[in-house]
């Protein structure tokens, strides 16, 4: 498949999807995503597919219109309780072809939007690499963990009360 770059954040469509409104294009899409992020460019094999995706509400952003639409960038939006007792954001990734347009700062602003409409009592938790720790300190999240390997990959938890 041709890899989409784009040029602006204004050509993207965003999308907020249950596992089960989700068409298998479009789940074949963030797997592709996510393995051509987590596994082949940052080399680490783990098991990504774990269950949470079918509990989750998927956020990402396409060019075109569904459903043979390229995913350029994702995330999923878990549950209070599902993995931590707050909500959670997980599997933030962009594509590597349309990075460097503040993206990912959009994508986890749209996640963290959706968390606080969805479950309205809670704050947020997320599992961050360590190197982008400063980068979520900008939207308000503070480490409340020691580092820890996630994967073989260092990690800290944290969080956001706002």
């Amino acid at each position: 498949m041709k890899q989409i770059k784009i040029s602006s954040l204004s050509e993207l469509i965003w999308h907020e999807k249950k596992f089960s409104d989700l068409n298998v294009e479009s789940l074949y899409q963030f797997l592709r995503l996510r393995s051509e992020v987590f596994v082949v460019e940052q080399d680490c094999i783990y098991q990504d597919i774990d269950n949470n995706d079918l509990d989750a509400t998927h956020v990402y952003a396409t060019k075109t219109i569904e459903p043979n639409a390229q995913v350029i960038a994702y995330a999923r939006v878990l549950k209070p309780e599902q993995k931590y007792p707050n909500a959670s954001i997980g599997r933030i990734v962009t594509s590597p072809n349309s990075r460097g347009l503040g993206l990912g700062k959009v994508l986890v602003e749209r996640s963290m939007k959706l968390c606080k409409k969805l479950y309205p009592n809670y704050g947020i938790t997320i599992s961050a690499q360590k190197h982008l720790e400063g980068f979520y300190t900008s939207f308000d999240f503070f480490s409340d963990s020691e580092i820890y390997l996630e994967d073989d990959i260092p990690h800290v938890r944290m969080t956001c009360s706002k």
